[in-house]
Protein backbone atom coordinates (compact mmCIF):
# COMPACT_ATOMS: atom_id res chain seq x y z
CA UNK A 1 0.00 0.00 0.00
CA UNK A 2 1.73 3.64 -1.05
CA UNK A 3 1.58 6.21 1.43
CA UNK A 4 -1.01 8.88 0.82
CA UNK A 5 -2.93 11.87 2.96
CA UNK A 6 -6.89 11.78 3.56
CA UNK A 7 -7.98 15.18 2.27
CA UNK A 8 -11.86 14.67 3.13
CA UNK A 9 -13.43 11.72 5.03
CA UNK A 10 -17.20 11.67 6.11
CA UNK A 11 -17.81 11.65 1.98
CA UNK A 12 -21.16 9.44 1.08
CA UNK A 13 -19.87 7.40 -1.61
CA UNK A 14 -17.43 9.87 -3.41
CA UNK A 15 -16.81 9.82 -7.48
CA UNK A 16 -15.48 11.96 -10.38
CA UNK A 17 -13.09 14.46 -8.44
CA UNK A 18 -12.12 17.71 -10.56
CA UNK A 19 -8.60 18.99 -9.31
CA UNK A 20 -8.51 22.73 -9.45
CA UNK A 21 -5.30 24.38 -10.11
CA UNK A 22 -5.49 26.07 -6.60
CA UNK A 23 -5.36 22.28 -4.82
CA UNK A 24 -9.21 22.39 -4.06
CA UNK A 25 -10.87 19.38 -5.40
CA UNK A 26 -14.68 18.94 -6.23
CA UNK A 27 -16.46 15.74 -5.70
CA UNK A 28 -19.58 13.84 -6.40
CA UNK A 29 -21.51 12.17 -3.58
CA UNK A 30 -23.31 9.70 -5.11
CA UNK A 31 -25.51 8.66 -2.24
CA UNK A 32 -25.72 12.00 -0.76
CA UNK A 33 -27.17 13.73 -4.02
CA UNK A 34 -24.58 16.38 -4.16
CA UNK A 35 -21.55 17.93 -5.36
CA UNK A 36 -19.08 19.21 -2.50
CA UNK A 37 -15.92 21.49 -2.62
CA UNK A 38 -12.71 20.08 -0.87
CA UNK A 39 -10.82 23.48 -0.11
CA UNK A 40 -6.81 22.00 -0.06
CA UNK A 41 -6.84 22.09 4.13
CA UNK A 42 -9.93 19.51 3.99
CA UNK A 43 -12.86 22.07 4.66
CA UNK A 44 -16.22 20.71 2.61
CA UNK A 45 -18.51 23.25 1.41
CA UNK A 46 -21.85 22.15 -0.59
CA UNK A 47 -21.78 23.59 -4.39
CA UNK A 48 -24.98 21.96 -5.32
CA UNK A 49 -27.91 19.54 -4.43
CA UNK A 50 -28.40 17.42 -7.14
CA UNK A 51 -31.59 15.24 -7.02
CA UNK A 52 -30.37 11.74 -8.43
CA UNK A 53 -26.58 10.27 -7.85
CA UNK A 54 -23.86 12.73 -9.22
CA UNK A 55 -21.16 10.48 -10.92
CA UNK A 56 -18.55 11.54 -13.47
CA UNK A 57 -17.52 15.42 -13.41
CA UNK A 58 -15.79 17.39 -15.65
CA UNK A 59 -14.79 21.26 -16.51
CA UNK A 60 -16.37 22.50 -19.69
CA UNK A 61 -15.09 25.10 -22.33
CA UNK A 62 -17.43 27.59 -20.36
CA UNK A 63 -16.28 26.93 -16.83
CA UNK A 64 -19.05 25.21 -15.58
CA UNK A 65 -19.79 21.50 -14.46
CA UNK A 66 -20.88 19.05 -16.59
CA UNK A 67 -22.35 15.86 -14.46
CA UNK A 68 -23.20 12.40 -15.32
CA UNK A 69 -26.03 11.35 -13.03
CA UNK A 70 -26.46 8.07 -12.77
CA UNK A 71 -30.14 8.60 -11.44
CA UNK A 72 -28.96 7.90 -7.58
CA UNK A 73 -28.06 4.80 -5.94
CA UNK A 74 -29.24 2.58 -3.32
CA UNK A 75 -27.08 2.19 -0.57
CA UNK A 76 -26.41 1.71 3.77
CA UNK A 77 -23.72 2.70 6.00
CA UNK A 78 -22.53 0.07 8.39
CA UNK A 79 -19.81 -0.17 10.43
CA UNK A 80 -18.60 3.25 8.70
CA UNK A 81 -18.72 2.02 4.88
CA UNK A 82 -21.12 2.13 2.42
CA UNK A 83 -23.07 -1.17 0.83
CA UNK A 84 -25.34 -1.53 -1.22
CA UNK A 85 -28.54 -1.68 -0.89
CA UNK A 86 -31.88 -2.96 -2.44
CA UNK A 87 -30.37 -3.21 -6.57
CA UNK A 88 -34.11 -3.94 -7.36
CA UNK A 89 -35.84 -0.77 -5.67
CA UNK A 90 -36.90 1.71 -7.98
CA UNK A 91 -34.57 4.29 -9.71
CA UNK A 92 -34.87 6.98 -11.99
CA UNK A 93 -32.34 6.31 -15.10
CA UNK A 94 -30.54 9.33 -15.19
CA UNK A 95 -29.23 12.47 -16.86
CA UNK A 96 -26.36 14.52 -18.48
CA UNK A 97 -26.55 18.06 -16.28
CA UNK A 98 -24.75 20.92 -16.20
CA UNK A 99 -24.18 23.70 -13.08
CA UNK A 100 -23.56 26.88 -13.72
CA UNK A 101 -20.84 28.06 -10.86
CA UNK A 102 -22.16 31.83 -11.25
CA UNK A 103 -25.02 31.18 -9.83
CA UNK A 104 -25.62 27.60 -8.67
CA UNK A 105 -28.25 26.56 -11.35
CA UNK A 106 -28.25 23.47 -12.02
CA UNK A 107 -30.01 22.54 -15.50
CA UNK A 108 -30.89 19.28 -17.26
CA UNK A 109 -29.23 18.55 -20.71
CA UNK A 110 -29.55 14.89 -22.07
CA UNK A 111 -32.20 12.76 -21.27
CA UNK A 112 -32.23 10.46 -23.93
CA UNK A 113 -30.47 9.48 -27.69
CA UNK A 114 -32.14 8.81 -30.62
CA UNK A 115 -35.76 8.09 -28.77
CA UNK A 116 -33.64 6.07 -25.62
CA UNK A 117 -33.21 6.70 -22.59
CA UNK A 118 -29.66 7.26 -20.93
CA UNK A 119 -29.45 4.28 -18.23
CA UNK A 120 -27.36 5.36 -15.84
CA UNK A 121 -24.91 7.86 -17.30
CA UNK A 122 -21.14 7.46 -15.25
CA UNK A 123 -18.75 9.31 -16.69
CA UNK A 124 -17.75 12.34 -18.62
CA UNK A 125 -14.20 13.97 -20.76
CA UNK A 126 -14.10 16.90 -22.90
CA UNK A 127 -12.48 16.66 -26.11
CA UNK A 128 -10.16 19.95 -27.43
CA UNK A 129 -13.09 21.06 -29.64
CA UNK A 130 -15.62 21.59 -26.78
CA UNK A 131 -17.38 18.53 -27.24
CA UNK A 132 -17.54 15.87 -24.94
CA UNK A 133 -17.84 12.11 -24.43
CA UNK A 134 -19.96 10.05 -21.83
CA UNK A 135 -20.48 6.38 -20.93
CA UNK A 136 -23.89 4.83 -19.55
CA UNK A 137 -23.33 1.91 -17.05
CA UNK A 138 -26.94 0.67 -17.70
CA UNK A 139 -29.47 0.40 -14.80
CA UNK A 140 -31.95 -2.02 -13.69
CA UNK A 141 -35.08 -0.80 -12.96
CA UNK A 142 -38.50 -2.64 -12.06
CA UNK A 143 -36.67 -6.29 -13.03
CA UNK A 144 -35.62 -4.92 -16.07
CA UNK A 145 -31.79 -4.02 -17.10
CA UNK A 146 -31.59 -1.13 -19.38
CA UNK A 147 -28.53 -1.20 -21.32
CA UNK A 148 -25.32 1.14 -21.38
CA UNK A 149 -22.68 2.71 -23.80
CA UNK A 150 -20.85 5.21 -25.50
CA UNK A 151 -22.39 9.06 -26.03
CA UNK A 152 -20.66 12.07 -27.77
CA UNK A 153 -22.60 15.15 -27.57
CA UNK A 154 -22.25 19.13 -28.00
CA UNK A 155 -22.53 21.29 -24.50
CA UNK A 156 -25.17 23.44 -26.16
CA UNK A 157 -27.74 20.76 -26.68
CA UNK A 158 -26.93 20.31 -30.51
CA UNK A 159 -26.16 17.21 -31.14
CA UNK A 160 -25.69 13.46 -29.06
CA UNK A 161 -24.64 10.76 -30.91
CA UNK A 162 -25.10 7.34 -29.42
CA UNK A 163 -21.07 5.30 -30.24
CA UNK A 164 -21.90 2.34 -28.81
CA UNK A 165 -25.08 0.64 -27.21
CA UNK A 166 -25.55 -2.49 -25.08
CA UNK A 167 -22.35 -2.34 -23.09
CA UNK A 168 -22.06 -1.25 -19.38
CA UNK A 169 -19.56 1.15 -19.69
CA UNK A 170 -17.58 3.28 -16.64
CA UNK A 171 -15.00 5.53 -16.78
CA UNK A 172 -14.12 6.92 -19.90
CA UNK A 173 -10.54 9.12 -20.72
CA UNK A 174 -9.08 10.22 -24.30
CA UNK A 175 -5.45 9.63 -25.40
CA UNK A 176 -3.01 12.66 -25.63
CA UNK A 177 -3.26 12.91 -29.04
CA UNK A 178 -7.32 13.00 -28.73
CA UNK A 179 -7.78 10.56 -31.73
CA UNK A 180 -8.33 7.63 -28.93
CA UNK A 181 -11.87 7.27 -26.51
CA UNK A 182 -10.90 4.40 -23.84
CA UNK A 183 -13.90 3.08 -21.34
CA UNK A 184 -13.90 0.56 -18.62
CA UNK A 185 -16.28 -1.98 -19.54
CA UNK A 186 -17.52 -2.91 -15.59
CA UNK A 187 -19.32 -5.75 -16.08
CA UNK A 188 -17.28 -7.86 -18.68
CA UNK A 189 -14.47 -6.76 -16.95
CA UNK A 190 -12.35 -4.81 -19.12
CA UNK A 191 -11.24 -1.66 -20.74
CA UNK A 192 -12.07 -1.03 -24.37
CA UNK A 193 -10.99 1.58 -26.95
CA UNK A 194 -13.31 2.95 -29.25
CA UNK A 195 -12.31 5.94 -32.15
CA UNK A 196 -12.58 9.11 -31.45
CA UNK A 197 -14.34 10.39 -34.63
CA UNK A 198 -17.45 10.35 -33.95
CA UNK A 199 -19.02 9.54 -37.35
CA UNK A 200 -16.59 5.83 -37.37
CA UNK A 201 -18.47 2.81 -36.23
CA UNK A 202 -17.47 1.21 -33.31
CA UNK A 203 -16.18 -2.56 -33.68
CA UNK A 204 -18.94 -4.93 -32.85
CA UNK A 205 -18.92 -8.45 -32.49
CA UNK A 206 -20.36 -11.48 -30.88
CA UNK A 207 -20.16 -10.59 -27.35
CA UNK A 208 -18.03 -7.66 -27.84
CA UNK A 209 -17.84 -4.28 -28.45
CA UNK A 210 -15.35 -1.93 -28.86
CA UNK A 211 -11.30 -3.13 -29.18
CA UNK A 212 -9.88 -4.65 -26.04
CA UNK A 213 -7.01 -3.25 -24.50
CA UNK A 214 -7.22 -5.48 -21.44
CA UNK A 215 -9.10 -7.66 -19.39
CA UNK A 216 -8.79 -8.28 -15.33
CA UNK A 217 -9.21 -11.44 -13.32
CA UNK A 218 -11.97 -12.78 -11.15
CA UNK A 219 -14.57 -10.34 -9.49
CA UNK A 220 -11.84 -7.46 -10.63
CA UNK A 221 -14.35 -5.15 -11.77
CA UNK A 222 -13.22 -1.70 -13.40
CA UNK A 223 -14.60 1.65 -12.37
CA UNK A 224 -13.61 5.12 -13.52
CA UNK A 225 -10.18 6.10 -15.20
CA UNK A 226 -7.59 9.02 -15.99
CA UNK A 227 -4.64 9.34 -18.56
CA UNK A 228 -1.31 9.98 -17.39
CA UNK A 229 0.75 12.28 -19.53
CA UNK A 230 2.22 9.60 -21.67
CA UNK A 231 -1.17 7.70 -22.31
CA UNK A 232 -0.62 5.20 -19.71
CA UNK A 233 -4.24 4.55 -18.58
CA UNK A 234 -5.05 4.83 -14.56
CA UNK A 235 -7.65 2.44 -14.14
CA UNK A 236 -9.89 2.25 -10.68
CA UNK A 237 -10.79 -1.21 -9.67
CA UNK A 238 -13.22 -2.55 -7.03
CA UNK A 239 -14.97 -5.58 -5.34
CA UNK A 240 -11.93 -8.26 -5.68
CA UNK A 241 -7.76 -7.16 -5.86
CA UNK A 242 -9.42 -2.95 -5.96
CA UNK A 243 -6.78 -0.31 -6.64
CA UNK A 244 -5.68 1.64 -9.31
CA UNK A 245 -4.08 -0.13 -12.48
CA UNK A 246 -1.49 1.42 -14.71
CA UNK A 247 -2.17 -0.14 -18.21
CA UNK A 248 -0.27 0.34 -20.74
CA UNK A 249 -2.98 1.39 -23.84
CA UNK A 250 -0.87 -0.88 -26.22
CA UNK A 251 0.54 -4.08 -24.83
CA UNK A 252 -2.15 -4.31 -22.14
CA UNK A 253 0.18 -5.04 -19.76
CA UNK A 254 -0.74 -4.25 -15.80
CA UNK A 255 2.47 -2.12 -15.15
CA UNK A 256 1.09 -1.41 -11.55
CA UNK A 257 -1.14 -1.96 -9.10
CA UNK A 258 -1.83 0.44 -6.04
CA UNK A 259 -3.81 -0.64 -3.25
CA UNK A 260 -5.96 1.87 -0.43
CA UNK A 261 -7.11 -0.41 1.90
CA UNK A 262 -10.47 0.12 0.53
CA UNK A 263 -12.79 -2.00 -1.90
CA UNK A 264 -13.70 0.76 -3.82
CA UNK A 265 -11.04 2.48 -5.56
CA UNK A 266 -13.53 4.15 -8.00
CA UNK A 267 -12.06 6.80 -9.76
CA UNK A 268 -8.60 9.33 -10.05
CA UNK A 269 -7.87 12.66 -10.88
CA UNK A 270 -4.15 14.67 -11.51
CA UNK A 271 -3.49 17.91 -10.35
CA UNK A 272 -0.36 19.90 -9.19
CA UNK A 273 2.35 22.29 -10.55
CA UNK A 274 3.48 19.45 -12.92
CA UNK A 275 0.80 16.76 -12.69
CA UNK A 276 1.99 14.58 -10.49
CA UNK A 277 -0.59 15.05 -7.50
CA UNK A 278 -3.06 12.14 -7.44
CA UNK A 279 -6.40 12.91 -6.33
CA UNK A 280 -8.32 9.44 -5.76
CA UNK A 281 -11.64 8.95 -4.50
CA UNK A 282 -12.16 5.72 -1.48
CA UNK A 283 -16.09 5.17 -2.06
CA UNK A 284 -16.50 2.66 0.31
CA UNK A 285 -14.60 4.54 3.40
CA UNK A 286 -15.75 8.06 2.08
CA UNK A 287 -12.61 9.29 1.99
CA UNK A 288 -10.80 11.61 -0.98
CA UNK A 289 -7.12 11.03 -0.56
CA UNK A 290 -4.00 13.09 -1.98
CA UNK A 291 -1.03 11.05 -3.27
CA UNK A 292 2.88 11.49 -5.08
CA UNK A 293 2.20 9.71 -7.86
CA UNK A 294 5.32 8.34 -10.41
CA UNK A 295 4.41 10.05 -13.66
CA UNK A 296 2.43 13.15 -14.51
CA UNK A 297 -0.76 12.67 -15.43
CA UNK A 298 -2.51 14.71 -18.75
CA UNK A 299 -3.73 17.84 -18.34
CA UNK A 300 -7.32 18.13 -19.29
CA UNK A 301 -8.38 20.74 -21.90
CA UNK A 302 -10.39 22.66 -19.69
CA UNK A 303 -9.54 23.22 -15.72
CA UNK A 304 -10.78 25.56 -13.12
CA UNK A 305 -8.29 27.74 -11.47
CA UNK A 306 -10.25 27.74 -8.68
CA UNK A 307 -13.83 27.35 -7.12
Amino acid sequence: MTDFDVLADGLYFPEGPIACDDGSVVVGEIVGRRLTKIAPDGTKATLAEIDGGPNGLAVGPDNAIYICDNGGLSARLVDGKVVPGDPHAPRPLGSVKRLDLSNGDVTTLFTECDGLPLAGPNDIVFAADGSFWFTALGRETEGIMKLGGLYHAQPDCSSITCIAHGISLNGVGLSPDGSTVYAGATYQRWIVSFSADPTVPAPRGVGWIGNLVTSFPGRCLPDSLAIEADGTIAQGCVVSEPGIYRVDPITGEHVARIEYGDNFVTNIAFGGADMRTAYITLSETGRLIRTRWDAPGLRLHYNLDSI
